[in-house]
């Protein structure tokens, strides 16, 4: 059930993913570092350049980068006095994903494919095939050697699933109180982090087996600058604190003044609840690419990225309520909604709005988020000993 919401409402994704948008806009520069590193090659008549773009999700953002990736090829094609290749952009995510609305935001595809028409027509037309790739990540998902440039942004921080000690009784890491790592116990944290770590690293066998020659890809996901990993910076204002305390006050209200509750929700339904999403620090990242071997690192940091809230009124403390709510509620709303229904998610978020707008001073000032910036590029085999 991991999706961010779809539709076109108030709490969809597809509006509440402007945030997302300013901070891909303060990373192009690294993007167009990562492109312009790549040797280009030089394709056949009929050949064609192969782009895809894994956790697209069902906004407006993946179709903007999508769109720089295919205008900075076609330059660095034009420099080398080639004419632009046909361009094949795979726009990738779980078969949950709303792609429906993302292909109906996909604009009209350029019949000509000269450099100059192409640059003209970016913002009302494509210069690119387009086409649709459900699936997990963490898999393979396209033929071997077949894709040049991979693109990942904001969605290597969702894991492949919630850690199972996490949710076991009878385990340490047992995450009793509690819906997400930030402020966890270190045996939650472990398997949180554990599982990050597998997760990424079946990410780069895949991509390796799938990377033509020469590839690129570029990621960015939710980082963190402590060292310690139940501090999840940024992550933790949006999936811990007042979310946390929305889910308590659930709880708390049910088992005392339960007709004011759409049913029931008992400690145990929570604590079976996770957001299965960890913010790793830059050490954690760059161990498991080394460990895994098959992709080396071009650059790799940490960038700070900025505030999850994009409001008109930062001073209107239900604006900025309201702002937390809905984003939220757009990357997290189908997991909580499959676990205790519409009528309980529609109380939580309520609850939620209020809390966030209580503290709407402190969000503002407070809640940013870092993010992790990696470019990795196949790694060169060892030569044969002599």
């Amino acid at each position: 059930m991991l999706s961010m919401k779809g539709g076109e409402g108030e709490t969809s994704y597809l509006k509440n993913s402007q945030a997302q948008a300013r901070h891909a806009q303060a990373m192009l520069h690294f993007l167009e570092a990562t492109l312009s590193a790549m040797k280009l090659p030089l394709l056949e008549d009929g050949g064609t350049f192969a782009v895809a773009d894994l956790g697209c999700s069902c906004g407006t953002n993946t179709l903007f980068l999508m769109g720089i990736i295919v205008e900075h090829v076609s330059k660095m094609y034009a420099a080398l006095g080639h004419d632009s290749p046909e361009f094949q952009v795979f726009f990738s995510d779980l078969p949950c994903n709303d792609f429906n609305v993302l292909f109906q935001l996909l604009p009209p595809q350029l019949s000509s494919r000269s450099l100059e028409q192409c640059l003209a027509a970016a913002e009302e037309q494509r210069s690119y095939y387009a086409a649709g790739v459900p699936g997990s990540f963490y898999g393979r998902l396209f033929p071997s050697r077949s894709i040049n440039v991979f693109n990942s942004t904001f969605s290597l921080h969702w894991l492949s699933q919630v850690p199972e000690r996490v949710t076991d009784k009878r385990s340490p890491a047992y995450n009793r109180g509690r819906v997400f790592v930030h402020g966890a116990s270190a045996d939650t944290a472990a398997a949180y982090k554990q599982q990050f770590q597998a997760d990424l690293a079946s990410f780069l066998r895949a991509r390796a087996v799938e990377m033509k020659v020469g590839g690129v890809m570029f990621l960015v996901c939710l980082g963190r600058t402590s060292i310690d990993p139940v501090d999840q910076g940024g992550a933790g204002f949006l999936f811990g604190a007042h979310f946390q305390d929305a889910w308590n006050d659930l709880v708390e209200e049910a088992s005392t003044h339960s007709h004011r509750v759409h049913g029931l929700l008992h400690s145990e339904k929570r604590d079976n609840f996770n957001i299965p999403v960890y913010a790793a620090c830059l050490g954690e990242f760059e161990e498991v690419v080394k460990a895994e071997g098959s992709l080396s690192i071009n650059k790799l940091q940490v960038v700070k990225g900025g505030s999850p809230l994009v409001v008109d009124h930062p001073e209107d403390a239900s604006e900025v309520g309201r702002a937390l709510a809905n984003s939220c509620r757009s990357v997290a709303g189908v997991l909580v909604e499959s676990h205790i229904g519409e009528r309980l998610s529609e109380e939580l978020f309520g609850r939620l709005e209020l809390r966030a707008a209580r503290h709407a001073r402190e969000l503002m000032e407070q809640m940013q988020f870092f993010h992790i910036v990696a470019s990795l590029s196949p790694s060169v085999p060892p030569h044969p000993a002599s």
